[in-house]
């Protein structure tokens, strides 16, 4: 299973990226093998605030729909409008064409609260 070494990840089981001031957010490779087939995704809009550990969006599969809950706070600046239509890159892409927002985060973002590569795949290991 790919996990970006760059990337934080949160309990949740949502990655971010650092680009520049922003925070690149999506769901990780564990979490779309476990949702199975993506088939809707749905998301804020740009300008929308998220606050850490509150939900904002959804994603259906197959199986369920599940909550995705925001890793930092603040405000959306960019919602990948290609979901809308392409739901399946969920599973396709994870780490790279299906990120789900960016953010740019207000005051202290959360980012030194998420795990490293090594945490994450630590506790989902202990998941299985």
């Amino acid at each position: 299973m790919e996990l970006p070494k760059e990337f934080r990840y949160s309990k949740e089981h949502e990655w971010v990226k650092e680009e520049g001031d922003n925070l690149r957010i999506g769901i990780t490779e564990f979490a779309q093998s476990e949702l199975g087939d993506v088939v809707f995704a749905e998301l804020p809009e740009v300008g929308d605030e998220v606050e850490v550990d509150e939900p904002f969006g959804s994603v259906e599969s197959v199986k369920t729909v599940s909550e995705l809950y925001a890793p930092v706070s603040g405000k959306v600046v960019e919602v990948n409008d290609e979901l809308e239509d392409s739901p399946e890159l969920v599973n396709e892409s994870p780490y790279d064409k299906a990120w789900m927002i960016v953010v740019e985060p207000s005051g202290k973002s959360g980012l030194d609260d998420l795990m490293s590569a090594d945490e994450y795949e630590a506790m989902i290991s202990e998941d299985e």
